[in-house]
């Protein structure tokens, strides 16, 4: 059986975990999977900067086919507006601001040695108001699916990996809008389980993180950083500087009377003086970091941090300034945008 994916991303997809934008993890996992034709949806608006951080696909041995989608119909939209690529073959659907532990290789072989029309992963969460969510018969096989319900009927949240086979296009094309005025996959999922195809489910050993909200970039961050992250020296650290545990520094990066306590990544071109960079901190290439203490942060490329005496629970953007003014507070919590300057 041949499997085409098609991985759903938006401006999000790009910020960094552990300095690689979020959808190359995607990637990773789909190519690990076995398959090598994938299809990618983009918005317009975002289009140009996410063909530039995925390219041809070369780097994962994969071909990417570039499909837009021009108006955010839902999930179930996107799928529609990428039928011509998707023909009659089954496919994988992930979406592009997911993480998950273990990746999807043995999903994917699951399904294709399954008859099911779909196969859905679900993980138990603490608030499933915040997602679809799905409710199982006694033999584990899917009853129904209801999207961000106010009542919750379980407290198994779908994630955004999906296995389906070529009648999920005839139940969309079956569906309605829903209130937010959507095309929803929760929806099609249920239309198919009305008509009898069958709908198998898999509870998702390990983590996953939906890394649309700071706290859970920050925690993909932590995570991320806790399995991958190795020691790999690049850049210059002087003799009055300590570098502690799992720590990658890249080329040009200057390290000076500082302490750099892993599992941290800092990327190439930096410079650090001065200061503590702790655990759990991604550095984007070239920003500066002086007389500061950090940790548990994600900083993205061309930042200057500089007096800091406590950062940490912080994500800044690109080209962000923060600086000290005088009788300024003793610790920060920040989410801050491109291209912000503050002091404080």
């Amino acid at each position: 059986m041949r499997l085409r994916p098609l991985t759903h991303t938006a401006a999000k997809q790009l910020i960094p975990v552990a300095n690689r934008p979020i959808v190359h993890f995607v990637l990773d996992q789909v190519a690990s999977a076995g398959v090598r034709d994938v299809g990618v949806i983009l918005a317009p608006e975002t289009a140009a900067a996410i063909r530039e951080a995925i390219g041809t696909g070369e780097r994962w041995g994969i071909k990417v086919s570039y499909i837009i989608q021009e108006t955010p119909g839902g999930l179930a939209h996107a799928v529609r507006t990428a039928r011509p690529f998707l023909g009659d073959s089954p496919f994988l659907m992930f979406l592009g601001d997911n993480l998950i532990q273990r990746g999807v290789a043995e999903v994917v072989r699951r399904f294709q040695d399954t008859d099911a029309e779909a196969m859905i992963l679900l993980k138990e969460v603490d608030d499933p108001r915040r997602f679809g969510v799905a409710v199982l018969n006694g033999d584990g096989s899917v009853k129904r699916l209801v999207e961000k319900p106010a009542d919750p009927p379980s407290n198994l949240a779908l994630v955004g990996v999906y296995l389906f086979r070529p009648s999920i296009h005839q139940a969309i094309d079956r569906i309605e809008p829903s209130s937010r005025g959507e095309l929803e996959i929760t929806d099609a999922i249920q239309e198919l389980l009305r008509t009898g195809a069958k709908v198998e489910a898999v509870q998702l050993e390990g983590w996953w993180l939906d890394t649309g909200k700071k706290d859970d970039l920050l925690e993909a961050n932590r995570a991320v950083l806790d399995e991958s992250a190795v020691r790999k020296i690049l850049g210059i650290v002087d003799a009055e500087s300590v570098i502690t545990g799992r720590v990658e520094i890249g080329t040009g990066t200057v390290i000076e009377h500082s302490i750099v306590r892993g599992p941290v990544v800092v990327g190439d071109g930096c410079r650090i003086s001065n200061s503590f960079v702790g655990p759990y901190t991604a550095l984007g290439n070239a920003s500066v970091v002086i007389h500061t203490n950090v940790q548990h942060s994600v900083i993205l490329d061309h930042a200057y941090i500089e007096g800091v005496e406590r950062m940490e629970d912080s994500v800044l953007g690109r080209s962000v300034s923060v600086k000290r003014a005088e009788n300024g507070p003793k610790a920060l919590r920040l989410f801050i945008s491109d291209d912000s300057q503050i002091t404080i």
